[in-house]
């Protein structure tokens, strides 16, 4: 077993390995023939398929075939019927009848109803499912004198006359109870208006009453084995005649029957009542217009056949479909497992990791697109490397030149505030002043570096506070509040805070004499150094400064805020952030979050020699 194993395996290897040297287009096109012998296969379960519609076609024949012979012999008895009738009227007795109407003459009537028994009883017994016939006239009714005549029920006044008179050529009544004779038996009927040779047309009519259940019975004939009911519909979609057939909801009283049988004299339809499927054949009746019969058959009942057929082709799908599910999945396994490898390498570089590389023993077209994608790394990873280089500098540049657009309006307005120093002659004052400046710049020139501690930054503004407290005498305090000594070796841009202090005291105290007092906060908050500068001053309109920074024309407040900003962006990218708060009259505030270092790295990074 072990042997047997082992050589299965070798056979295995080799085969693998002839598969994977042949290229994808052979690959793919024994996969299609493998698809193709797949379809056969189900061409086969189709045929079956087809031959059990051709089984449930013959179902659906067979069934109208019997609703179309059973309308024949409803159709053949009841045309019997109009024969005898016109038996009747072509009889001796009838003919003498009709004289003594014509003339009103009532002399004869007992006459005339005894030569009729002959008549009537011979009608009978030629057509059994005859019950009885009324002769109703002008001068008496006649009528079979072995049937009793219920006198307090006169034609004329019953329903049947008021609808014989709307159909002139006679017409069959559905079932109802006999009010003309007693017994109150369910009867149908056939009215038609009595003639004779070419005489006008009189007011005589015929009666002739069809005992229901020899009509229910004759419905039956050819439904033995029960395995359909037959209903027989007037055109108002009414039973002609009771059956013992009462589903929840009665087909006879559907609209979509009415309306399917309305389109034309046969037809079928399916019909569903209380959850199962009923198949109704409907034909109308050459003899009575207004009667349809319905033959409903349950499906399940009339396709009984096919429910092995079906069981035996629901399995067949089910293990062609397992079959196949499994022979394609191995066979997708095996075509595709080195495109796999190349999709698993390019999401480690989606990743970033992009050391990935390539490697496969064959040479088919997916092993040179790897191939390809090893090269295309290669020159990703030498552009990656150049535009990191560009970047960084041009980065650098702009720092240098937004740091550059700071130092001289500091400059500027610092050697204002000496000047007017100088012309009012305080001497002593200008030269503390100068004494300020010269290590502002100290300070500021940082060795060339654009990040300098915080500590120093703080230095920086403490030295310009002071140039300023000089120059507007009693108009502010400078206050700093530190949470942690350590935060003060933290590096931050240079020259960052000293122009929030600087509109603090030109914009925010431009309206005080004294009493001023600006605060600044250090903090460490979420792994973030806060700091928070703000005044008493006159406060300001942040949403409206906000807005101000985005147009292109900018005040200075406006403008020292946008350089600043852009900066830490600069620095940090999305990491840092500055916030703006305050109302009219109660001062303002700005708040900076920095990141304890910036992108890239250390302070070193980002060190800029003095030249």
């Amino acid at each position: 077993m072990s042997t047997l194993k082992q050589w299965g395996s070798l056979n295995w290897g080799k085969l693998s390995d002839v598969f994977y040297r042949v290229s994808i287009k052979q690959r793919v096109l024994l996969s299609f023939i493998l698809l193709i012998t797949l379809s056969i296969s189900s061409m086969g379960i189709l045929t079956y398929r087809i031959a059990g519609k051709e089984i449930q076609n013959n179902a659906f024949a067979a069934s109208r075939e019997t609703v179309d012979k059973t309308m024949q012999l409803l159709d053949y008895r009841l045309n019997d019927v109009a024969i005898s009738v016109q038996s009747l009227m072509l009889s001796d007795a009838y003919r003498q009848m009709m004289l003594d109407v014509q003339a009103h003459d009532v002399t004869n009537y007992y006459v005339r109803l005894s030569e009729l028994q002959y008549v009537l009883s011979q009608t009978t017994f030629n057509e059994p499912i005859i019950e009885n016939v009324l002769i109703a006239t002008p001068i008496g009714d006649f009528y079979s004198t072995t049937q009793v005549r219920v006198q307090d029920h006169s034609f004329y006044g019953s329903e049947l006359y008021d609808n014989s008179k709307r159909n002139p050529g006679g017409y069959w009544a559905k079932g109802h109870y006999d009010r003309l004779f007693t017994g109150n038996q369910r009867v149908v009927s056939f009215v038609v208006r009595g003639i004779y040779d070419y005489t006008p047309i009189t007011n005589v009519f015929i009666v002739v009453n069809i005992r229901e259940n020899r009509l229910a019975s004759l419905l039956g004939q050819n439904n033995s084995r029960n395995e359909r009911q037959y209903l027989l519909l007037d055109k108002e979609g009414e039973e002609v005649v009771q059956s013992s057939w009462n589903p929840q909801q009665d087909p006879m009283k559907d609209p979509k029957f009415l309306q399917d049988s309305s389109k034309g004299s046969e037809g079928n339809f399916f019909y569903t009542s209380d959850g199962e499927e009923y198949l109704i054949n409907y034909k109308q009746s050459a003899v009575a217009p207004n009667w349809t019969l319905a033959g409903v058959q349950s499906k399940d009942q009339l396709l009984g056949q096919l429910k092995g057929i079906q069981r035996t082709i629901i399995l067949v799908i089910l293990i062609f479909l397992l079959t196949t599910w499994f022979f394609s999945n191995k066979l997708t396994a095996a075509l595709l497992r080195p495109l796999f490898k190349l999709s698993r390498l390019m999401r480690r570089v989606e990743e970033n990791q992009l050391s990935v590389s390539f490697e496969s023993k064959y040479q088919d077209e997916i092993a040179q697109v790897g191939f390809q994608f090893n090269r295309m790394m290669s020159e990703i990873k030498t552009l990656i490397v150049d535009v990191r280089k560009n970047e960084e500098g041009k980065r650098q540049a702009e720092i240098r030149a937004l740091t550059a657009q700071m130092e001289p309006h500091f400059l500027y307005n610092t050697l204002n505030t000496i000047y007017c120093k100088s012309v009012m002659g305080e001497n002593d004052d200008v030269n503390e002043m100068i004494l300020s400046l010269s290590q502002m710049f100290q300070l500021g020139l940082s060795g060339g570096k654009d990040l300098i501690p915080l500590e120093d930054e703080l230095s920086h503004v403490q030295q310009y506070c002071a140039i300023q407290q000089k120059c507007y005498e009693d108009l502010f305090e400078y206050q700093v509040l530190i949470e942690e000594e350590e935060l003060l070796s933290v590096p931050i841009p240079k020259i960052l805070l000293q122009p929030i202090v600087e509109n603090s005291i030109q914009h925010g105290f431009a309206d005080r004499r004294r009493g001023g007092v600006i605060r600044v906060r250090i903090l460490l908050e979420d792994s973030l150094l806060h700091i928070v500068v703000e005044d008493n001053g006159r406060g300001m309109d942040a949403a409206k400064v906000e807005q101000g920074m985005l147009r292109k024309e900018l005040s200075k407040k406006g403008y020292a805020l946008v350089n600043i900003r852009h900066r830490l962006q600069l620095y940090y990218g999305t990491n840092a952030r500055m916030e703006l708060s305050g109302e009219a009259g109660t001062g303002s505030r700005t708040d900076l979050w920095i990141p304890l270092s910036p992108l890239g790295g250390e302070e070193e990074n980002y060190g800029i020699s003095a030249g």
